[in-house]
């Protein structure tokens, strides 16, 4: 893939961040669009070689719209400067913990880096106590697979002061049950994502986080059966 022209088209994008210069470019984000759509295919692919859980995803199901929703944000720039790909089974929408993939060339934006990451964020209550329920149960478990994902580390921003009501406060556990958020993420410099071979280089380093994702998704299964 040419990410190259992918991340120069979001740079020039974040400096003309207006409809009349977007109009103007349309064709050329045609393109990019185009050459996001075939990496992620083959994305998809590899990861579905680790993850039966994602295969038979398209493009479609896994990526977003450049433009941005500005109804609510005093950020009325129409555009997003960086892009993403969400693996998740059945799509990003579906729910269910996945694979992230973000390029950022920008720092201005979402997250102001290249980024990997894996499991879930904004979950619903009942979905959030479910996962709590399997930290309780299976804490160390969902412990050693955070030691597995090599390299990631859990994004503890989102994280309560104190223990959430119905949970124990002495548990060995209560830095997870503080969690709001259960995502693992990793940064990544531009040379990782201008490297030969990088949809190969990304699907290794995922394969790391699929127990963490497996713990998650079984929880949040559960709780989607019960809902």
């Amino acid at each position: 893939m040419r990410m190259e022209e992918v991340l120069d088209f979001l740079r020039r994008l974040s400096d003309n961040n207006d409809r009349e210069w977007f109009d103007a470019h349309r064709a050329e984000w045609t393109h990019v669009k185009g050459l996001w759509a075939d990496f992620t295919a083959e994305l998809i692919e590899g990861v579905a070689s680790f993850d039966p859980s994602v295969r038979g995803l398209r493009p479609q199901d896994c990526t977003y719209r450049i433009a941005r929703d500005t109804r609510f944000s005093a950020d009325k720039r129409p555009y997003k400067s960086w892009l993403g790909t969400f693996i998740a089974p059945h799509g990003k929408k579906s729910g269910y913990a996945g694979y992230y993939f973000h390029v950022e060339p920008v720092g201005d934006g979402l997250l102001g880096n290249h980024l990997l990451a894996a499991g879930a964020v904004c979950i619903e209550p009942a979905v959030l106590r479910s996962i709590r329920e399997e930290v309780l149960d299976h804490g160390d478990e969902l412990t050693e697979s955070i030691r597995r994902a090599r390299g990631f580390r859990l994004d503890t921003t989102n994280r309560l002061k104190r223990v959430p009501t119905g949970f124990p406060a002495e548990s060995e556990h209560a830095d997870l049950l503080k969690q709001k958020d259960y995502c693992l993420e990793k940064r990544v410099s531009e040379e990782f994502v201008l490297s030969d071979g990088l949809p190969e280089r990304l699907v290794e380093e995922f394969r790391h986080t699929k127990p963490f994702l497996d713990q998650l998704n079984r929880a949040i299964r559960y709780a989607c059966e019960e809902m």
